[in-house]
């Protein structure tokens, strides 16, 4: 059942029925008035998406009631529903705010297609509304967090690409931010004011992806009950992100060549020629240089996706990012669950930051949701991470262990650093300098704590050289 809400407000109780049937044969909530006034009582007692109102009403008509709709509920949209002989008027009526109109007698089909597409574009302008805030976040330096030089680099290189319409290839692990970084390439451009539509290339098959991509016309398959834009005419003078281009068939990779190539393509089943001005944003987890030398992607299409690359590193290779990252989703969840969560405790984060994160952001974003979950005082601790993040040997207490003897906290404590440590230098080839940037330690300090647990750093070079 859909979420979306109608209300149908004519004065004929035989056209309320006509459309009430096929309201809810379609699984849309709905009510119903016979006033325009009665109409808008309903409104303030309970939000509407969607308000179908007849023209010729007494009291009030259909186009006062949509004056009172667009002036106290601006984003409800409004169809006026009306006889042949009131076009002009109809005419009118879009001029005024409303979003189509109906002309009497009408198909139950043209009726459908008609509020589908209406819930559809309200679905585009909720996400850009959303998208909006994320641009406000990036335009102060919020978007995506991090401090770390790869990460600034990649997002001065979408700065600076931003603004053209250059094809964008974003490179990047699962979870590390890919769409995020398309949205704030579109959101940064000239096209911003225009839809920003997402497609997941991996999520459907051949046949379902090239319907979605082109749109399909009634009949072209089973099941094709009716004509259906797909995401290049929805994308139209704005951005379509393309997520996992690299899953996409070869078949598809022609028809997306030549969409590139021409700016225009044909729905699937059709005839007509539809024009395209579409920015083409894609993203991929795949090294596509290596599966155009395997034969398993076109080298023209890579050209033509690949004008400019932007990758985004993954966590483990950027941990000074993690703790300012683990406080933005701090932040979040706790204004989300209203709870009063003002610090993570410094062995907290220094796990997280020793961590691999093979879900990168994803992966630490659902750490910190669960840590806020179960956090029970005013510091996220090593008792509220993952049991398989904390350092192999380290008794963590929990509520339920509370009664149980543990190693006094000195010991824990330096059991815990010194294989903190002894991962931290493995990472970085028993690099000093590298391992205090990569913690946020003081060199000497680092090389006091070295001598004291007895850690040799030549030993994780010597360790590295063998593997390599």
């Amino acid at each position: 059942m859909s979420e979306k809400r109608i209300l149908v407000v004519d004065d004929s109780h035989e056209n309320l029925e006509l459309l009430s049937v096929l309201i809810e044969r379609n699984g849309w909530e709905h009510e119903t008035a016979d006033r325009a006034r009665a109409a808008l009582k309903m409104l303030e007692e309970a939000p509407f998406d969607l308000v179908m109102a007849d023209l010729m009403m007494p009291e009030m008509n259909g186009l006062e009631l949509l004056a009172e709709v667009k002036k106290q509920w601006p984003s409800t949209d409004v169809v006026i529903v009306t006889a042949f002989g009131s076009i002009p008027t109809a005419i009118e009526a879009i001029k005024k705010g409303a979003y189509s109109y109906l002309l009497r007698p009408f198909e139950p089909e043209e009726v459908v297609l008609l509020i589908r597409k209406i819930f559809e574009v309200q679905g585009i302008r909720h996400e850009n509304v959303m998208l909006r805030e994320e641009l406000n976040r990036f335009t102060e330096g919020q978007f995506m967090v991090g401090k770390s030089y790869e990460l600034k680099k990649t997002l001065r290189l979408a700065e600076s690409v931003a603004p053209t319409n250059s094809t964008v290839l974003i490179q990047g692990e699962s979870g590390v931010g890919k769409e995020l970084l398309a949205r704030a390439i579109h959101y940064k451009s000239p096209r911003a004011d225009q839809p920003f539509i997402t497609v997941s290339c991996a999520a459907l098959p051949e046949a379902l992806l090239e319907s979605e991509l082109f749109g399909h016309e009634k009949g072209s398959f089973t099941g094709a009950m009716a004509m259906r834009k797909g995401r290049f005419e929805m994308a139209d003078m704005g951005t379509l992100f393309l997520d996992e281009i690299g899953e996409i068939s070869p078949s598809t990779q022609v028809k997306l060549l030549r969409v590139l190539q021409e700016l225009e393509f044909t729905r699937v089943g059709g005839t007509k020629t539809i024009r395209t001005n579409t920015r083409i944003v894609s993203a991929t987890n795949k090294d596509l240089a290596e599966e155009v030398s395997r034969g398993n992607f076109r080298d023209d299409l890579f050209y033509r996706l690949n004008v400019i690359t932007l990758t985004v590193p993954p966590l483990r290779d950027r941990p000074e990012d993690i703790p300012a990252l683990a406080y933005h989703f701090l932040k979040k969840y706790r204004e989300e669950m209203n709870k009063d969560i003002v610090s993570i405790t410094d062995e907290a984060l220094a796990v997280m930051a020793a961590h691999p994160w093979p879900g990168n952001i994803r992966e630490l974003e659902n750490v910190m949701e669960r840590a806020v979950v179960i956090c029970a005082g005013k510091s996220i601790s090593l008792a509220d991470l993952p049991e398989g993040m904390t350092p192999a040997g380290v008794a963590v207490p929990t509520t339920l262990e509370a009664e149980e003897t543990l190693a006094p906290l000195r010991v824990a404590r330096g059991a815990w650093e010194k294989e903190y440590l002894q991962k931290a230098l493995g990472r970085n080839n028993g690099n000093i300098s590298r391992t205090a940037e990569a913690i946020g330690l003081a060199r000497k300090n680092l090389q006091e704590k070295i001598k004291q647990y007895g850690i040799d750093p030549r030993l994780f070079l010597l360790s590295n050289d063998r593997r390599d």
